[in-house]
């Protein structure tokens, strides 16, 4: 773990669970998770006492920039095997993070990772290729046409 702790996180693979998703190009659609956002869903999970337990990020139309995304905790139990997309990180913790197919669709090849910062702590969309720029909030990005 780095000493520096407003850094970004280790990157661990991650592997599509549930549903697993191929773009137009037949490229296997995946987000990775950090070893920072899988610790931290894992003592959440551990806390709760609730190994199902799992971190939906969704996409909306909205923010200063066009789309926002939204994160908040579900349970396995209430996903949709034919909508939802579920990546686990491969750290032996299980963390799960959930997507449907259209946030999916904006997100894939980005990073969920857990943030520690002055003002806050919280799990935060990085590298989103497909976005132009983002908002100051962070959780708003506009697409390139």
């Amino acid at each position: 773990m780095s000493s520096r702790p407003f850094s970004s996180s280790t990157i661990l693979c991650s592997r599509a669970i549930v549903n697993p998703r191929k773009d137009d190009d037949g490229n296997d659609m995946l987000v990775d998770i950090t070893t920072r956002a899988a610790n931290r869903l894992h003592a959440i999970a551990l806390k709760d006492s609730n190994p199902s337990l799992a971190l939906r990020v969704t996409v909306e139309s909205g923010g200063c920039h066009g789309f926002q995304y939204l994160m908040s905790l579900t349970s396995m139990e209430e996903i949709s095997k034919e909508e939802d997309t579920v990546f686990e990180s491969e750290d032996g913790k299980e963390a799960k993070v959930v997507l449907d197919e259209s946030s999916l669709e904006l997100l894939k090849g980005s990073k969920i990772d857990y943030t520690m910062e002055l003002i806050g702590s919280q799990f935060k969309v990085t590298g989103i290729p497909g976005a132009k720029s983002s908002c100051g909030c962070g959780t708003s990005f506009d697409i390139q046409a």
